[in-house]
């Protein structure tokens, strides 16, 4: 049974209301707000004295001397002169305020996403993360530094513009305003559709980015299988799809942009057609005419900007509501309101006691069934079984990815549900069958277990886990950028540095997830001998298939199903037979290790 990801779990709004998610990330440059107010309060001012110097300039600066008319005409040019001062500190003030609150969203997201259990992630896409954190966010950023002050200024003007033309002329403002009302309708009629439409396109928009990053990620295997022409068809589909969904977005925001451009002009010509008739009639001056058409046309445009700025507030609301689910999505891995302390020194003693643990994405499979187990401090203990036996999943309880369904997990007498889930993963080090190289370089990668190390203890945990050596070849030494994943690294090379990583955080208990399986005879043995180095002193749980691996455990237990079948020594299992005989003797049909059983025993 599958399971929906769980950031489509609530339902979604339908207005641009949610958009007030965004006000708690402002309140802190409330200054700022101020400031590009002021300036914009200024600056639809300086619009609104520009009608009436127009005025004066039609009805009596022809008529005056040319010293009268050089007055008018130098006031005008200083109205637009504080019009554009206005206008910068406006722009600037309000733009630098939405790279702010956009950087703010992206970091609150990201630092709420990295810190969501497994769970999370198991159900949702990370390409779809991505795109709401950077395109997403983008729509934000052009409400917040650009939308919303437009907005505010457009209203600005139409409030001050509507009351300064029922001054000029109160006939020609109804017919005026009679107009407007006719712009709203396809407002809200087209703003919902436009909003529902933004939503669509931003998902599309997301399956582009993840099918695009699992193709990159994954382009040798790609090639490997022939399977080129099969992705571009497919991603060619996907791109097509986001293109039509786009394109549908886009022709209902034109629609309206040209009904409300219809509306709003026909309104200027046919206010314009009669107040020329009734300058003619001696009704109104030349002057009162002209003024009034320029607040015909600031409101008219004001009305018309507010529509296309509506649209861009709908997307903004899909985005943002995007962004509340993503943010509004809880873990399940957390820490309790009174966090218990493990002991100090840690001593590494680890208990399972009759665990029950499901994955929340397979709740009809049991992955532990009534699981016990005790380790003691300093045991070096190996999980052996078949694949789906359990053995990863008694890491993941370990590091508290996940709680169990029933039953116990301690450390050191301590229920790892009643500490911080930091805590518990700091007496932790884990070195995965895959290691995790980051794009940076080899300080970088292994002070990554400890970041306050010093290089001399960096350089001391790549000599005990075999990688000095070849560090020093490479091109910068201990400076070389190692790439995306590590590409400029072979896989033992990878395995050491995770290594050395993993010794320079010194942890009381050490989780090996079958991390020699991957490597050929050579780079093995090398990776096995810092692991020796690694294992020394500490509590060790290894997942390992190899019997060379296998041997040197203190005790081995024997996994099935979610439970313990047999543990005890290799000898003693051989001797016992069953499930774990069994695997040995496919495993000495098909490698080299019955020499090393042979020499063992």
């Amino acid at each position: 049974m599958s399971r929906k990801p769980l950031i489509e779990d609530r339902p979604k709004g339908d207005s641009v209301n949610v958009l007030r998610h965004i006000a708690g990330f402002l309140r802190p440059y409330r200054l700022r707000i101020v400031s590009a107010l002021v300036s914009l309060i200024v600056a639809a001012g300086a619009v609104l004295a520009i009608g009436q110097a127009l005025r004066r300039v039609v009805d009596f600066g022809f008529s005056a001397d040319s010293t009268v008319l050089d007055q008018y005409f130098l006031a005008l040019l200083g109205v637009v002169a504080l019009l554009a001062v206005a206008t910068y500190g406006r722009y600037y003030a309000v733009s630098s305020l939405g790279e702010r609150v956009v950087a703010d969203i992206r970091h609150k997201v990201y630092q709420h996403v990295v810190g969501l259990s497994p769970e999370f992630f198991e159900s949702t896409r990370t390409g779809e993360i991505l795109s709401r954190l950077t395109t997403d966010t983008t729509l934000i950023q052009s409400v917040v530094g650009s939308s919303a002050s437009v907005a505010l200024r457009n209203m600005m003007i139409f409030a001050g513009g509507s009351i300064l033309l029922i001054v000029s002329s109160p006939k020609l403002t109804g017919l005026v305003f009679l107009i407007v009302l006719l712009v709203v309708l396809p407002i809200v009629f087209f703003g919902r559709r436009v909003r529902r439409l933004s939503r669509e396109s931003q998902d599309r928009l997301a399956d582009v980015g993840t099918f695009a990053g699992e193709s990159l990620d994954a382009v040798q295997t790609i090639q490997a299988f022939g399977r080129e022409d099969a992705n571009r068809r497919r991603f060619g589909g996907i791109v097509e799809a986001a293109y039509t969904t786009a394109l549908r977005q886009i022709k209902s925001r034109a629609l309206l942009t040209g009904i409300v451009i219809l509306f709003v002009f026909g309104a200027v010509d046919i206010v314009l057609w009669i107040g020329a008739r009734d300058v003619i009639s001696g009704a109104m001056t030349g002057g009162q005419l002209a003024a009034f058409v320029f607040y015909a046309v600031m409101v008219a445009g004001s009305v018309g900007s507010l529509s296309e700025v509506y649209g861009d507030f709908q997307r903004a609301a899909g985005a943002t509501e995007r962004l509340m689910e993503l943010l509004g999505t809880s873990s399940r891995i957390s820490a309790p309101e009174s966090p218990v302390s493990l002991p100090r020194p840690a001593r590494g003693a680890i208990r399972f006691d009759r665990v029950t643990f499901r994955y929340p994405a397979r709740p009809g499979y049991r992955a532990l069934a009534s699981y016990s187990l005790s380790v003691s401090p300093g045991e070096r203990l190996a999980l052996v079984g078949p694949s789906g036996a359990g053995k990863t999943t008694v890491f993941q309880l370990l590091l508290r990815f996940y709680d169990p369904e029933s039953g116990r997990v301690s450390i050191d007498g301590t229920d790892l549900r009643d500490a911080r889930p930091e805590d518990v993963r700091q007496h932790i080090g884990l070195v995965p069958q895959d290691p995790v190289i980051f794009a940076d370089d080899v300080w970088s990668n292994i002070r990554y277990g400890r970041p306050e190390a010093t290089d001399r203890e960096v350089r001391a945990a790549a000599e005990a886990a075999a990688a000095a050596e070849f560090v020093k070849r490479l091109p910068d030494g201990y400076g070389t950028f190692l790439g995306d994943r590590g590409t400029q690294l072979s896989g033992g090379q990878r395995q050491r540095i995770s290594i050395a990583r993993a010794i320079l955080r010194n942890p009381t208990i050490l989780l090996l997830d079958e991390a020699t399986s991957a490597l050929d005879a050579e780079n093995e043995r090398v990776v096995q001998r810092a692991l020796e180095t690694l294992m020394e002193g500490r509590t060790t749980l290894v997942i390992a298939h190899s019997l060379a691996t296998v041997l040197k455990a203190d005790r081995i237990v024997v996994m099935d199903a979610g439970d313990v079948v047999a543990n005890g020594t290799h000898a003693e299992l051989m001797a016992q037979g069953g499930l774990y005989a069994r695997l040995a003797q496919l495993q000495f049909e098909t490698s080299e290790d019955a020499d090393t059983v042979a020499a063992a025993q």
